[in-house]
Formats: structure tokens, C-alpha cells, sequence
């Protein structure tokens, strides 16, 4: 009951798609269907009076006059066109609605993802998000541009049909009832088992592509454990749930053709034989143009319900596939309560802060004073502060437990720690892509709660240990730090980052074209990009996340110039595995299953002589 529910909701949502952008071409589609329906009816029909009225009058006759039989023909001809072109008509409307309503489906499914959390895209696949915008989508146009339109030409044949065979003959039409109650129910009964493996089956569809995404981004950590055979036997069982689900699916909907079909030669057989016997008893006035049109009649009569059956399919399909692209768009978004924002601003002749438009390379928070009516602005300093703060990724897991601490404008403040201790879950927090659950973090002072999420982020500049680049120039995979930047501001950018000698030895220079996430770079080129990004932004606050882990000695040394460039004056957040790079850190912060078990300068930790000191001197390794 529930599914049937869910379906009729999903149904309904979906025709408002269609509705609210095409219903006037909606509404004209119908009528075309309607005639499209009635001229192919006009066939069967029209045997009935060509044979008694016109035909049969003039057998015997030595000198027939075929003016009405040409005249008749020439309103069946036209009435044939007419159902000609409205059939060109509504196929042709119904394509341009169904690539116009995914169209609008994709936008609305990429628009409302940029405003989903990353805790969304940490519990889904990259496969499984992408199966949406690519199966699920296909199946709705070909329900929307396929589907509807045969089901419905199907069902406004059936009506018509049966309306023609009633008033042609009442009598024969009590069997024609008999075997419409025997069709609806072996399309139920074989439909409902067919479109419940079809929801299987586009689930399973899911999986595979999550799981083909996930091995072609890991392909070289296959190769280099040799993981092709276990890969192989991960792949199969996922390739063999979805044959069952398909193969399932597929039987059923291939049973419903032969089995529709032979109840249709069932009833020809028994209205040829049943109409005979009233015929030659002369009841119910069943002439020879009565029993060919009705015949003709019984002999198209299923034809109807085998295509509905079969577009019962694809519709479970595409109603599936809609409910799973309805739950991506359902997804509570991001929340962001934020009223503080992030403004152009400059000092008046009395020192105080004033707003403005030009950007001064000065910043200030706006912030809005409800109760008293006031706006305060505060320099953005980057003074960044930690308050018995407390977090889990879930409720029953805590990850942070009462960090405090701060990082003065200007300072250099560096986490270590092993794997798992919570460093980069603090950048995270400062982020604000997770909510901490007790305690505050404090911006310039603000809470950052306070602070609206974009303004927040655009203050924070980062680099991480995994740079990814987009398709597209060297030049735009810099600009991405700043949309405004102008070419001058990526070359500055790129100079200070030490990434101006590699770009300018490359074929294009700035206008090289990447794909791939930069494949052809090597791993340190790429991070100096991923620096003259950040540089670009020219943030206040920088965070750096292991980004000279993955690269080695020699390239690291011109990393970390960049990196030294890119620091000055800016409150930053280090983390790492070589201590040698957090040496002149202005504190140091070791991290040990969520707690902050010592703090100090790096002669200080030294001194003290103990887990800083033993990792430092090799004693105790980071895991």
C-alpha cells in the first residue's frame, strides 16, 4: 500500500514537471492523440458501412454508380490524414516536452546538489549520484516522450473500441466484457511482478555504476596490489544481482506479448463462432458489415492492452528512477543561519571602519544588530579561537572532546598526531562543514554560527594533500580561488606561488588545456597550482592539509617556498606528517584520539621531552 502511495505521489510531482512548463502544448498533444485514436478506429469501422451501404447494393447491378462509394472513400482518405498528421504532430511535441523536462529535472538536481552538505556526498558514491543524472534521467524520457503518449493513444483506443462494438452489436459485446475483466486481470497479475523487478533492476543498475566509477578512479591501486581478481569476484556479484533483477523482469514482460495475444485469438475464434449463430438465427441484426467490422474489431481489440502492458514497465522504471532523482532533490540542504557577512571596507578620517564598494584589500564582518536597530563592522584579522569545543560525526561517536584553543592574526598554528586524531577534523569545524555539539568557535570574535557559510569560506583559503583540477586552462584552474581575478592577478598569483617557471615551459603556457585532474602534471605541479589557487583568493586565513605529504624531498623544497610566500601575514593552520616543515610554527598542537595532550613552540615540546619530542627524534612513529 505504501509503495502504491509512493508511486502515486512520485507520479503526480512528476506531471507537474510537465504541466506547469507544457500545458498548452500538453493539452494539444491530447487532442492529437484523440484524433490519432479515432482515425485508426475509422478503419474497423468504416467496413461495416462500406459493405452494407455501398458495396453489396451494387453487386447485380450492370451499370453501378460508384459516385458514393468514391465519395465515402474520399471522407475515409481524409480522415485518414488527419489522423496521419496529428499522430506527426503529438510524436514530434512529445519528444521537444520530454528533453525540455530533463532538462529542467537536471537543473534542478544540480542546483539544489550545490546547496547539499558534504556529509551528503561522504554517505553516497560518486557511481550512485551519477546513475541519477544518467539512467534514472534516460528512463523518465523515454516514459515522458514514449510511455505516456502510447498509453495513452492505448487507452483512448480501448474506449473508442469498445463504444464502436457496442453500438454495432450489444450482444456480441457481453463476451468482449467478459474478456476485458480476463486481460485486466493477466496484465495485473504478470505486469505487477514485471515492474517490481524493474525497480530491482534500475537499484542494481545503481550499484554497478557506483561500483565501475569507484574501481576506474582506484585502477592504479588494483594493479599495484594485484587486486584484479578480487575486483573481478566484487564485480560479478554485483553484475549478478542485477541479471536476476533484469532477467526477472524481462521474462515477465516478454510473457505478457504471447499470453495477451492468444486471448485475443481466443476471442476472435469465440465472436466468429457466437456471432455465426446469431447471424444465421437472425438475432440482434448481425449483417455480413456488422461481423467483418466487429472482427476487425476483436482482432485489434488486444493490441491495446499488450502495449499498455508493455509501457507499464518502462512507467515502474521511470517512476522508480523519478522517486530516486525526488529524493536528491528532497534533501535538507545545508543550513545556514548566518546573518554576519563579508563586505568591501575602509577606515574613515577618524579611524573608524566604514563599508564600501571598490575593494580597498581591506575586510570587515557586517554585523546586523536586530534588537538595537545597529550595524557594527569588525576587521577581518583572522583571529581564530577554539572554546571547549566537542564533536562526532555521529551522536554516539565523539570525535573532539573540549578542544580550546587560538590562533592570534598572523600566527602559524600546526597540528600533529597520528591517523585518526582529529586534525582535520578541526580545519573542517572552521569550515563549518560539519556542526560542532558543544562549545563555540570563535571568528574575530563572532561566533561563526553567526557568520553566513559563503562569507565565511570566502575568508578561508586551503590547500589540500589531494589537489583535484577541472577540464579546462591552467589559467581557469587558478581563477577558481577568485572568479574576478583578472590575468594579472593569476600571473601575480602563480609568481608568488612558484608555479610561473613550470607554466611557462609548458606548450600553451597559461592557456594549456588540462584534463583528467591534471594527469599529465606531476603531483608537485599540481600542488603549486593548487597554492596559486588559494594565493589568488588572497585570503586571511590559510589552511594547509598535508600538502607536501604526497610529494617528494627535492619538489617539496619549492612547495614549501610557495607555501612561505603564500603564509606571510596570514593566520594559518598547518598539518602534517614532516615535522621539519612546522619547525617555525608559532604553537604546535598534538593531537591523541581527539584531545590536545600537549601545546608549545617547537623548543618547548622539545624540552618537555614527550610525545612531540619522541616523534621528533624518531623515537615514536606517526601511524
Amino acid at each position: 500500500m505504501n509503495k502504491n502511495r509512493n508511486a502515486l505521489k512520485t507520479a503526480k510531482r512528476l506531471l507537474q514537471y510537465v504541466t506547469e512548463t507544457y500545458k498548452f502544448r500538453l493539452l494539444l498533444v491530447f487532442i492529437c492523440i484523440l484524433f490519432s485514436s479515432i482515425a485508426s478506429i475509422s478503419v474497423s469501422l468504416s467496413l461495416k458501412y462500406l459493405l452494407d451501404d455501398f458495396i453489396i447494393p451494387l453487386i447485380g447491378h450492370t451499370n453501378p454508380d460508384y459516385t458514393e462509394l468514391y465519395r465515402a472513400l474520399t471522407v475515409l482518405g481524409c480522415i485518414f490524414l488527419i489522423g496521419v498528421l496529428s499522430t506527426f504532430i503529438y510524436t514530434r511535441m512529445m519528444v521537444y516536452i520530454g528533453q525540455g523536462v530533463l532538462k529542467r529535472v537536471r537543473d534542478d538536481m544540480f542546483e539544489h546538489m550545490q546547496t547539499l552538505p558534504i556529509r551528503y556526498f561522504d554517505q553516497n558514491t560518486n557511481g550512485s549520484i551519477m546513475s541519477l543524472y544518467t539512467n534514472d534521467t534516460d528512463t523518465l524520457r523515454q516514459m515522458i516522450s514514449q510511455s505516456i503518449p502510447q498509453a495513452l493513444m492505448s487507452f483512448f483506443t480501448i474506449v473508442v473500441t469498445f463504444i464502436s462494438m457496442l453500438v454495432l452489436s450489444p450482444l456480441l459485446t457481453i463476451l468482449a466484457v467478459i474478456i476485458i475483466i480476463v486481460l485486466i486481470a493477466v496484465t495485473k497479475a504478470i505486469g505487477g511482478n514485471s515492474g517490481k523487478y524493474f525497480v530491482r533492476q534500475q537499484k542494481a543498475l545503481a550499484d554497478v555504476t557506483g561500483f565501475i566509477e569507484e574501481r576506474m578512479n582506484g585502477q592504479r591501486v588494483v594493479k599495484i596490489f594485484n587486486y584484479e581478481k578480487k575486483s573481478q569476484e566484487e564485480f560479478d556479484q554485483f553484475n549478478e544481482v542485477l541479471f536476476e533483477s533484469a532477467a526477472q523482469a524481462n521474462k515477465y514482460a516478454n510473457m505478457m506479448g504471447p499470453v495477451i495475444g492468444n486471448i485475443g485469438n481466443l476471442q476472435f475464434v469465440l465472436t466468429a463462432v457466437l456471432g455465426g449463430l446469431l447471424s444465421v438465427k437472425g438475432i440482434g441484426g448481425i449483417t455480413l458489415g456488422v461481423m467483418a467490422s466487429y472482427l476487425q474489431f476483436t482482432k485489434s481489440f488486444t493490441q491495446p492492452f499488450m502495449q499498455v502492458a508493455q509501457q507499464f514497465n518502462a512507467i515502474v522504471m521511470a517512476l522508480a528512477g523519478a522517486e530516486r532523482i525526488f529524493q536528491l532533490i528532497d534533501e535538507q540542504p545545508e543550513d545556514d543561519e548566518g546573518y554576519v557577512t563579508l563586505v568591501n571596507a575602509k577606515k574613515d578620517a577618524q579611524g573608524n571602519i566604514v563599508e564600501c564598494k571598490e575593494h580597498t584589500g581591506m575586510w570587515a564582518w557586517k554585523h546586523p544588530h536586530s534588537a538595537e536597530g545597529t550595524v557594527t563592522y569588525t576587521e577581518l584579522t583572522g583571529d581564530v579561537r577554539f572554546e571547549d569545543v566537542t564533536f562526532g560525526y555521529n551522536d554516539d561517536k565523539t570525535i573532539l572532546h573540549d578542544i580550546n584553543l587560538f590562533a592570534k592574526p598572523g600566527q602559524k598554528l600546526a597540528f600533529v598526531g597520528s591517523t585518526g586524531a582529529g586534525k582535520t577534523t578541526i580545519t573542517n569545524l572552521i569550515n563549518r562543514f560539519y556542526n560542532i555539539q558543544q562549545g563555540k568557535i570563535r571568528y574575530d570574535g563572532i561566533n561563526i554560527t553567526k557568520i553566513k557559510k559563503d562569507d565565511l569560506r570566502r575568508s578561508l583559503g586551503i590547500v589540500l594533500q589531494d589537489t583535484h583540477l577541472f577540464t579546462g586552462t591552467i589559467k581557469d584552474n587558478i581563477r577558481y580561488g577568485n572568479l574576478d581575478a583578472s590575468d594579472e592577478d593569476i600571473y601575480k598569483a602563480a609568481q608568488l606561488a612558484h608555479a610561473d617557471q613550470f607554466i611557462q615551459m609548458l606548450p600553451q603556457g597559461y592557456d594549456t588545456m588540462l584534463n583528467g585532474d591534471g594527469e599529465e602534471l606531476s603531483q608537485g605541479q599540481r600542488q603549486l597550482l593548487s597554492i596559486a589557487r588559494a594565493a589568488v583568493a588572497d585570503p586571511p586565513v590559510l589552511i594547509l592539509d598535508e600538502a607536501t605529504s604526497s610529494i617528494d624531498t627535492r619538489t617539496e623544497s619549492i612547495v614549501q617556498k610557495g607555501m612561505d610566500n603564500l603564509m606571510k601575514g596570514r593566520t594559518v593552520f598547518v598539518i602534517a606528517h614532516r615535522l621539519s616543515t612546522i619547525r617555525n610554527s608559532d604553537a604546535i598542537m598534538v593531537l591523541d584520539h581527539g584531545r590536545i595532550i600537549e601545546r608549545g613552540d617547537h623548543k618547548d615540546l622539545i624540552k618537555q621531552k614527550g610525545t612531540y619530542y619522541q616523534l621528533y627524534t624518531g623515537k615514536l612513529e606517526l601511524s
